[in-house]
């Protein structure tokens, strides 16, 4: 994701801002009393790099989504949002994963990007019909709005998610600087995301600091993190979710989705690892980390 990276990254304060106190009361007022359910992934199944390392030696790349639904939990699934895929395609990928295995796919840029949420009831209806077919693996979608999709434009926006059938969760990434430097915007649009129980996407990337708002409107969280190639500040920033997630869950947070990016992937199933072990360790869970392939050196067995 290049969206908010910087090449120099040395004058940036990578803080987490505090919980915003909506988020804390709404979480309160969510009466969760059972286990969170956490799902830690990556934005690709495919990469060359895993192969003999998170996946067999010799794996054929039509294999990747088996072995990847092997190490972890769930996938930002960015392919949808450059098409629909067809029923064929979708029952193919819900019978390559496991059972408690998590889609979550993104609108495609017809509705986001090209049309602005106005008049696309048709392909929108269509991709709902689309990823419904996932079945009991549709996680949390995700609708990603441009940079130039601003406050201006809430009432698009309400009448889209009024539109989508309450079947299809989703969470919203909102670009446009104002919808955080605008407080009434903000509040306006956090009313109408509450009221119509849709989420909020959370992206921790180095130039867009201004998009950790912090405040949720549904007892789910969903994170896009973006790494600096497990640079030292990768591990640090962890931490420092793993303990805001902590405190998130102590007061009701009842899912979590966490997608991990790094520079082309490669180093982000290193940097997911790290993550769960470290809610595993901190939150008292017991998730299972990717396991890497280690293969045997010819002549070590003797």
């Amino acid at each position: 994701m290049d969206f908010g990276k910087l090449s120099d990254i040395s004058h940036v304060d990578f803080t987490l801002p505090p919980s915003h106190p909506r988020t804390l009361q709404l979480l309160q007022q969510s009466g969760n009393y059972e286990k969170p359910r956490v799902h830690v992934g990556l934005p690709v199944w495919v990469n060359k790099a895993w192969v003999g390392k998170y996946y067999p030696v010799r794996m054929p790349e039509k294999e990747s989504l088996l072995w990847y639904g092997k190490q972890f939990n769930t996938i930002e699934l960015n392919s949808t949002h450059y098409h629909i895929p067809s029923p064929d395609t979708i029952d193919r990928w819900r019978h390559m994963v496991p059972h408690h295995f998590r889609f979550s796919p993104k609108f495609p840029q017809l509705i986001s990007h090209e049309a602005a949420l106005r008049s696309t009831q048709d392909v929108t209806a269509a991709f709902c019909a689309s990823i419904a077919g996932l079945e009991e693996r549709l996680g949390t979608s995700f609708l990603q709005l441009p940079p130039t999709f601003g406050p201006r434009q809430l009432s698009d926006l309400e009448a889209f998610v009024r539109f989508v059938p309450e079947t299809i969760p989703f969470a919203i990434e909102l670009r446009h600087p104002d919808w955080y430097a605008d407080k009434v915007a903000s509040q306006e649009l956090f009313d109408v995301l509450e009221k119509h129980r849709v989420g909020t996407v959370l992206t921790d990337v180095a130039g867009r600091r201004d998009m950790l708002h912090m405040q949720l409107a549904t007892p789910a969280a969903m994170v896009r993190f973006v790494g600096n190639g497990l640079h030292p500040t990768d591990y640090t920033r962890i931490d420092s979710w793993v303990v805001r997630l902590q405190e998130w869950f102590d007061h009701g947070l009842q899912e979590l989705y966490f997608f991990v990016h790094e520079p082309d992937n490669t180093q982000a199933p290193e940097l997911a690892t790290y993550l769960i072990e470290q809610l595993n360790k901190v939150c008292g869970f017991d998730l299972k980390p990717p396991k890497k392939f280690v293969q045997p050196v010819q002549g070590e067995l003797f």
